[in-house]
Protein backbone atom coordinates (compact mmCIF):
# COMPACT_ATOMS: atom_id res chain seq x y z
CA UNK A 1 0.00 0.00 0.00
CA UNK A 2 1.63 3.26 -0.87
CA UNK A 3 1.16 6.29 1.20
CA UNK A 4 1.52 10.11 1.34
CA UNK A 5 1.84 12.94 3.65
CA UNK A 6 -1.57 15.34 4.12
CA UNK A 7 -1.45 19.01 5.16
CA UNK A 8 -3.67 20.47 7.20
CA UNK A 9 -6.65 20.23 4.95
CA UNK A 10 -8.21 16.74 5.28
CA UNK A 11 -8.08 14.60 2.02
CA UNK A 12 -8.76 10.94 1.08
CA UNK A 13 -6.21 8.17 0.64
CA UNK A 14 -6.66 5.71 -2.29
CA UNK A 15 -4.92 2.19 -1.95
CA UNK A 16 -5.15 -0.10 -5.12
CA UNK A 17 -5.20 2.49 -7.31
CA UNK A 18 -3.34 5.35 -5.83
CA UNK A 19 -5.95 8.17 -6.66
CA UNK A 20 -6.96 10.65 -3.92
CA UNK A 21 -8.82 13.64 -3.49
CA UNK A 22 -8.85 16.37 -1.12
CA UNK A 23 -11.78 18.72 0.10
CA UNK A 24 -10.90 22.12 -2.36
CA UNK A 25 -11.46 20.06 -5.70
CA UNK A 26 -8.38 18.90 -5.97
CA UNK A 27 -7.46 15.52 -7.03
CA UNK A 28 -4.85 13.10 -7.02
CA UNK A 29 -3.92 10.77 -9.45
CA UNK A 30 -1.98 7.46 -8.87
CA UNK A 31 0.18 5.69 -10.94
CA UNK A 32 1.30 1.92 -11.13
CA UNK A 33 4.30 2.55 -10.20
CA UNK A 34 2.95 4.04 -6.70
CA UNK A 35 4.02 7.91 -7.27
CA UNK A 36 0.86 9.86 -7.16
CA UNK A 37 0.49 13.76 -9.33
CA UNK A 38 -1.25 16.03 -7.15
CA UNK A 39 -3.62 18.72 -9.42
CA UNK A 40 -5.78 21.53 -8.21
CA UNK A 41 -8.57 22.55 -10.34
CA UNK A 42 -11.20 25.62 -9.78
CA UNK A 43 -14.56 25.23 -10.21
CA UNK A 44 -16.03 26.76 -13.17
CA UNK A 45 -18.62 28.92 -12.21
CA UNK A 46 -20.15 30.69 -14.76
CA UNK A 47 -23.61 32.29 -15.07
CA UNK A 48 -26.30 30.10 -16.18
CA UNK A 49 -29.93 30.71 -17.19
CA UNK A 50 -32.00 28.25 -15.39
CA UNK A 51 -35.91 27.44 -15.07
CA UNK A 52 -38.78 29.47 -17.03
CA UNK A 53 -35.74 32.24 -18.40
CA UNK A 54 -33.54 29.36 -20.20
CA UNK A 55 -36.95 27.91 -21.61
CA UNK A 56 -37.73 31.01 -23.28
CA UNK A 57 -34.48 31.97 -24.19
CA UNK A 58 -34.13 28.81 -25.56
CA UNK A 59 -37.38 28.45 -27.41
CA UNK A 60 -36.59 32.21 -29.27
CA UNK A 61 -32.96 31.52 -29.35
CA UNK A 62 -32.42 32.14 -33.21
CA UNK A 63 -34.31 35.19 -33.06
CA UNK A 64 -31.89 36.72 -30.26
CA UNK A 65 -29.21 35.53 -31.91
CA UNK A 66 -29.74 36.74 -34.66
CA UNK A 67 -30.65 39.99 -33.56
CA UNK A 68 -28.10 40.60 -31.64
CA UNK A 69 -25.58 39.28 -34.47
CA UNK A 70 -26.96 41.95 -36.51
CA UNK A 71 -26.38 44.78 -33.98
CA UNK A 72 -22.73 43.34 -34.17
CA UNK A 73 -22.19 43.92 -37.71
CA UNK A 74 -23.90 46.96 -38.08
CA UNK A 75 -22.38 48.72 -35.09
CA UNK A 76 -18.61 47.69 -36.16
CA UNK A 77 -19.89 49.23 -39.86
CA UNK A 78 -20.73 52.46 -38.17
CA UNK A 79 -17.30 52.91 -35.94
CA UNK A 80 -15.71 52.02 -39.42
CA UNK A 81 -17.55 54.92 -41.42
CA UNK A 82 -17.03 57.40 -38.48
CA UNK A 83 -13.43 56.96 -38.55
CA UNK A 84 -13.29 57.46 -42.46
CA UNK A 85 -15.60 61.02 -41.91
CA UNK A 86 -13.24 61.77 -39.23
CA UNK A 87 -10.43 61.78 -41.59
CA UNK A 88 -11.79 63.67 -44.32
CA UNK A 89 -13.44 66.16 -42.35
CA UNK A 90 -9.45 67.13 -40.75
CA UNK A 91 -8.53 66.72 -44.12
CA UNK A 92 -10.81 68.95 -45.57
CA UNK A 93 -10.52 71.79 -42.78
CA UNK A 94 -14.12 71.56 -41.19
CA UNK A 95 -15.36 73.56 -39.60
CA UNK A 96 -13.59 76.40 -40.70
CA UNK A 97 -14.77 75.67 -44.26
CA UNK A 98 -18.21 74.97 -45.23
CA UNK A 99 -19.10 71.58 -46.62
CA UNK A 100 -21.42 73.53 -49.23
CA UNK A 101 -17.97 73.99 -50.99
CA UNK A 102 -17.15 69.99 -50.36
CA UNK A 103 -19.10 69.39 -53.68
CA UNK A 104 -18.86 65.82 -54.87
CA UNK A 105 -16.22 65.04 -52.49
CA UNK A 106 -18.68 64.72 -49.57
CA UNK A 107 -20.99 62.77 -51.58
CA UNK A 108 -20.25 59.39 -50.49
CA UNK A 109 -20.33 60.25 -46.73
CA UNK A 110 -24.03 61.85 -46.84
CA UNK A 111 -24.96 58.80 -48.98
CA UNK A 112 -23.50 56.17 -46.22
CA UNK A 113 -26.22 58.23 -43.30
CA UNK A 114 -29.06 58.08 -45.80
CA UNK A 115 -28.20 54.29 -46.16
CA UNK A 116 -27.83 52.95 -42.41
CA UNK A 117 -30.68 55.67 -41.39
CA UNK A 118 -32.99 53.89 -43.80
CA UNK A 119 -31.94 50.38 -41.87
CA UNK A 120 -32.76 51.67 -38.66
CA UNK A 121 -35.76 53.06 -39.38
CA UNK A 122 -37.30 49.76 -40.60
CA UNK A 123 -35.72 48.30 -37.31
CA UNK A 124 -39.51 48.64 -35.18
CA UNK A 125 -41.11 47.50 -38.53
CA UNK A 126 -39.09 43.72 -38.35
CA UNK A 127 -38.84 43.12 -34.81
CA UNK A 128 -42.20 44.03 -34.56
CA UNK A 129 -43.31 41.94 -37.29
CA UNK A 130 -40.59 38.87 -36.50
CA UNK A 131 -39.95 38.94 -32.75
CA UNK A 132 -43.27 40.74 -31.18
CA UNK A 133 -46.11 38.93 -33.23
CA UNK A 134 -44.83 35.16 -33.01
CA UNK A 135 -43.65 35.72 -29.43
CA UNK A 136 -46.90 34.54 -28.07
CA UNK A 137 -49.13 33.98 -30.97
CA UNK A 138 -46.62 30.79 -32.27
CA UNK A 139 -47.89 29.25 -28.22
CA UNK A 140 -51.26 30.00 -28.94
CA UNK A 141 -51.67 28.00 -31.91
CA UNK A 142 -49.03 25.23 -31.59
CA UNK A 143 -50.98 24.38 -28.20
CA UNK A 144 -47.80 25.23 -26.21
CA UNK A 145 -49.77 27.93 -23.95
CA UNK A 146 -51.65 25.11 -22.71
CA UNK A 147 -49.07 22.80 -21.63
CA UNK A 148 -47.41 26.27 -19.32
CA UNK A 149 -50.77 26.58 -17.94
CA UNK A 150 -50.60 23.31 -16.30
CA UNK A 151 -47.32 24.13 -15.01
CA UNK A 152 -47.22 25.31 -11.27
CA UNK A 153 -45.29 28.64 -12.46
CA UNK A 154 -48.56 29.98 -14.05
CA UNK A 155 -48.91 31.95 -17.16
CA UNK A 156 -48.32 35.28 -16.16
CA UNK A 157 -44.77 33.95 -14.84
CA UNK A 158 -43.98 32.79 -18.45
CA UNK A 159 -45.84 36.21 -20.08
CA UNK A 160 -43.92 38.31 -17.65
CA UNK A 161 -40.34 36.23 -18.85
CA UNK A 162 -41.30 36.31 -22.23
CA UNK A 163 -41.85 40.14 -22.78
CA UNK A 164 -38.62 40.74 -20.17
CA UNK A 165 -36.46 39.12 -22.48
CA UNK A 166 -38.04 40.05 -26.15
CA UNK A 167 -38.13 43.73 -24.37
CA UNK A 168 -34.30 43.25 -23.26
CA UNK A 169 -32.79 42.18 -26.66
CA UNK A 170 -34.88 44.74 -28.19
CA UNK A 171 -33.77 47.63 -25.87
CA UNK A 172 -29.98 46.10 -26.07
CA UNK A 173 -29.67 46.17 -30.09
CA UNK A 174 -31.76 49.85 -30.64
CA UNK A 175 -30.11 51.58 -28.04
CA UNK A 176 -26.53 50.94 -29.30
CA UNK A 177 -27.23 51.35 -32.64
CA UNK A 178 -29.05 54.44 -31.35
CA UNK A 179 -25.94 55.85 -29.38
CA UNK A 180 -23.04 54.98 -32.04
CA UNK A 181 -25.45 56.63 -34.66
CA UNK A 182 -25.87 60.19 -32.49
CA UNK A 183 -21.98 59.55 -32.26
CA UNK A 184 -21.40 59.41 -36.07
CA UNK A 185 -23.50 61.67 -36.58
CA UNK A 186 -22.85 64.25 -33.89
CA UNK A 187 -19.64 66.21 -36.00
CA UNK A 188 -21.63 67.67 -38.82
CA UNK A 189 -25.33 67.86 -36.58
CA UNK A 190 -26.12 71.18 -37.67
CA UNK A 191 -25.32 70.65 -41.42
CA UNK A 192 -28.86 70.41 -42.82
CA UNK A 193 -26.97 69.46 -46.11
CA UNK A 194 -26.43 66.40 -44.80
CA UNK A 195 -29.10 65.08 -42.55
CA UNK A 196 -31.98 67.51 -41.28
CA UNK A 197 -32.53 66.75 -38.02
CA UNK A 198 -36.28 67.36 -38.09
CA UNK A 199 -36.89 64.38 -40.56
CA UNK A 200 -36.96 60.25 -39.56
CA UNK A 201 -33.96 60.19 -40.60
CA UNK A 202 -31.90 61.42 -37.75
CA UNK A 203 -35.19 62.08 -35.19
CA UNK A 204 -36.40 58.63 -35.31
CA UNK A 205 -32.57 57.27 -34.98
CA UNK A 206 -31.31 58.38 -32.54
CA UNK A 207 -31.73 59.49 -28.87
CA UNK A 208 -34.28 57.59 -26.95
CA UNK A 209 -36.73 57.75 -29.94
CA UNK A 210 -35.66 54.81 -31.89
CA UNK A 211 -35.84 52.48 -28.54
CA UNK A 212 -39.34 53.63 -27.98
CA UNK A 213 -40.50 52.95 -31.52
CA UNK A 214 -39.12 49.72 -31.17
CA UNK A 215 -40.76 48.62 -27.84
CA UNK A 216 -44.16 50.01 -28.86
CA UNK A 217 -43.95 47.96 -32.27
CA UNK A 218 -42.79 44.20 -30.48
CA UNK A 219 -45.61 44.65 -27.59
CA UNK A 220 -48.15 45.63 -29.84
CA UNK A 221 -47.42 43.12 -32.12
CA UNK A 222 -47.82 40.91 -28.79
CA UNK A 223 -50.73 42.46 -28.17
CA UNK A 224 -52.47 41.41 -31.39
CA UNK A 225 -50.91 38.00 -31.75
CA UNK A 226 -52.21 37.20 -28.15
CA UNK A 227 -55.59 38.52 -29.93
CA UNK A 228 -55.59 36.46 -32.83
CA UNK A 229 -53.72 33.41 -32.06
CA UNK A 230 -52.19 33.13 -35.47
CA UNK A 231 -48.88 33.38 -36.46
CA UNK A 232 -48.90 34.42 -40.34
CA UNK A 233 -52.35 36.27 -39.45
CA UNK A 234 -50.33 38.22 -36.38
CA UNK A 235 -47.29 38.88 -38.58
CA UNK A 236 -49.69 40.72 -41.26
CA UNK A 237 -51.64 43.11 -38.78
CA UNK A 238 -48.68 43.80 -37.28
CA UNK A 239 -46.78 45.02 -40.61
CA UNK A 240 -49.67 47.02 -40.73
CA UNK A 241 -49.86 48.38 -37.46
CA UNK A 242 -45.89 49.26 -37.31
CA UNK A 243 -45.91 51.09 -40.75
CA UNK A 244 -49.04 53.36 -39.66
CA UNK A 245 -47.40 53.99 -36.16
CA UNK A 246 -44.03 55.14 -38.35
CA UNK A 247 -46.74 57.78 -40.21
CA UNK A 248 -48.72 58.63 -37.31
CA UNK A 249 -45.59 59.90 -35.43
CA UNK A 250 -44.25 61.33 -38.22
CA UNK A 251 -47.06 63.49 -38.31
CA UNK A 252 -46.84 64.51 -35.20
CA UNK A 253 -43.06 65.22 -35.03
CA UNK A 254 -42.97 68.76 -35.18
CA UNK A 255 -45.52 69.51 -32.85
CA UNK A 256 -43.37 68.24 -29.73
CA UNK A 257 -41.31 71.48 -30.08
CA UNK A 258 -41.90 75.22 -28.89
CA UNK A 259 -42.20 77.02 -32.33
CA UNK A 260 -39.99 79.66 -32.13
CA UNK A 261 -41.24 83.31 -33.79
CA UNK A 262 -38.91 85.93 -34.40
CA UNK A 263 -39.95 89.53 -36.69
CA UNK A 264 -38.24 92.63 -38.22
CA UNK A 265 -39.35 95.72 -39.13
CA UNK A 266 -36.51 96.65 -41.74
CA UNK A 267 -38.47 96.01 -44.84
CA UNK A 268 -38.43 93.11 -46.96
CA UNK A 269 -36.27 93.45 -50.02
CA UNK A 270 -33.06 95.43 -48.54
CA UNK A 271 -30.01 94.57 -46.73
CA UNK A 272 -30.22 92.13 -43.97
CA UNK A 273 -34.42 92.42 -43.92
CA UNK A 274 -34.36 88.79 -43.33
CA UNK A 275 -33.91 87.65 -39.81
CA UNK A 276 -30.60 85.82 -39.15
CA UNK A 277 -31.71 82.54 -37.48
CA UNK A 278 -29.57 79.93 -35.72
CA UNK A 279 -27.30 77.55 -37.26
CA UNK A 280 -29.32 74.18 -38.34
CA UNK A 281 -32.90 76.05 -37.48
CA UNK A 282 -35.89 74.03 -38.81
CA UNK A 283 -38.00 77.60 -40.75
CA UNK A 284 -41.24 75.94 -40.40
CA UNK A 285 -43.04 79.29 -42.13
CA UNK A 286 -42.64 82.81 -43.04
CA UNK A 287 -44.63 85.84 -43.51
CA UNK A 288 -44.62 89.68 -44.00
CA UNK A 289 -45.73 91.16 -41.07
CA UNK A 290 -47.80 94.54 -41.42
CA UNK A 291 -47.46 98.13 -39.22
CA UNK A 292 -50.33 96.69 -37.02
CA UNK A 293 -48.82 93.52 -36.05
CA UNK A 294 -50.97 91.12 -38.91
CA UNK A 295 -49.37 88.45 -40.73
CA UNK A 296 -49.79 88.28 -44.86
CA UNK A 297 -48.45 85.59 -46.89
CA UNK A 298 -45.28 85.35 -48.78
CA UNK A 299 -47.10 85.58 -51.93
CA UNK A 300 -48.62 88.54 -51.12
CA UNK A 301 -47.85 91.19 -54.12
CA UNK A 302 -46.34 88.38 -56.06
CA UNK A 303 -48.09 89.62 -59.16
CA UNK A 304 -45.53 92.66 -59.06
CA UNK A 305 -43.82 92.71 -62.28
CA UNK A 306 -40.80 95.23 -61.27
CA UNK A 307 -39.40 96.00 -57.66
CA UNK A 308 -41.04 99.26 -57.62
CA UNK A 309 -44.25 97.65 -58.44
CA UNK A 310 -43.44 95.29 -55.42
CA UNK A 311 -42.64 98.27 -52.93
CA UNK A 312 -45.61 99.83 -54.20
CA UNK A 313 -48.26 96.87 -53.25
CA UNK A 314 -46.14 96.36 -49.93
CA UNK A 315 -46.38 100.04 -48.75
CA UNK A 316 -50.03 99.58 -49.70
CA UNK A 317 -50.22 96.79 -47.42
CA UNK A 318 -48.37 98.45 -44.50
CA UNK A 319 -45.77 95.73 -44.55
CA UNK A 320 -42.99 96.75 -42.47
CA UNK A 321 -41.07 93.31 -42.43
CA UNK A 322 -40.52 89.46 -41.91
CA UNK A 323 -42.06 87.23 -38.92
CA UNK A 324 -40.74 83.71 -39.15
CA UNK A 325 -41.28 80.79 -37.43
CA UNK A 326 -38.75 77.78 -36.95
CA UNK A 327 -37.92 75.45 -34.79
CA UNK A 328 -34.04 75.70 -33.32
CA UNK A 329 -31.51 72.45 -33.07
CA UNK A 330 -31.53 73.06 -29.41
CA UNK A 331 -34.44 71.56 -28.73
CA UNK A 332 -34.49 68.37 -30.61
CA UNK A 333 -33.13 66.45 -27.34
CA UNK A 334 -36.00 67.82 -25.43
CA UNK A 335 -38.59 66.65 -28.19
CA UNK A 336 -36.99 63.39 -28.15
CA UNK A 337 -37.52 62.52 -24.72
CA UNK A 338 -40.94 64.44 -24.84
CA UNK A 339 -42.22 62.17 -27.42
CA UNK A 340 -40.13 59.06 -26.12
CA UNK A 341 -42.72 59.46 -22.78
CA UNK A 342 -45.40 59.50 -24.91
CA UNK A 343 -44.37 55.89 -26.74
CA UNK A 344 -43.53 54.52 -23.10
CA UNK A 345 -47.00 55.11 -21.64
CA UNK A 346 -48.53 53.80 -25.53
CA UNK A 347 -46.10 50.75 -24.26
CA UNK A 348 -46.82 50.51 -20.70
CA UNK A 349 -50.85 49.92 -21.98
CA UNK A 350 -49.56 47.47 -24.45
CA UNK A 351 -47.93 45.16 -21.43
CA UNK A 352 -51.14 46.09 -19.42
CA UNK A 353 -53.44 44.62 -21.79
CA UNK A 354 -51.70 41.52 -21.86
CA UNK A 355 -51.78 40.52 -18.37
CA UNK A 356 -54.86 41.57 -18.20
CA UNK A 357 -55.47 39.51 -21.72
CA UNK A 358 -53.31 36.34 -20.08
CA UNK A 359 -54.93 36.20 -16.17
CA UNK A 360 -57.90 34.24 -18.49
CA UNK A 361 -57.11 34.37 -22.46
CA UNK A 362 -53.63 32.54 -22.82
CA UNK A 363 -54.79 28.61 -23.08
Amino acid sequence: MSTFTRGSTSTSTSTATGSTSDGKNGTMNGTTDGTFNATTTEASRRPRLSGMTWLVWRQHRAAFWTILAATALTAAWIVYQRGQLIDFLDGYGYPGRSLDEAGGTFTQYGDAFSFVAIGLQAIPVLLGVFLGAPLVAGDLENGTAKLVAAQSMGRTRWLATKLALAGLVAVVSTGVLSALFGWWWNPVKSEATVMDWTSGEAFNTTGPVPVALTLLSVFGGVAIGAVLRRTLTAMVVTFGFTVVLQLVWGYFLLSLGNVVTVTTNKGVTGENAFPSLPRGAYEIDQSYLTGSGDLLGWGTCSEAQTDAALQACLDKDDVVGWSVQYLPLSQMNAMQWFGASILFALTAGAVAFLFFWGRKRLV
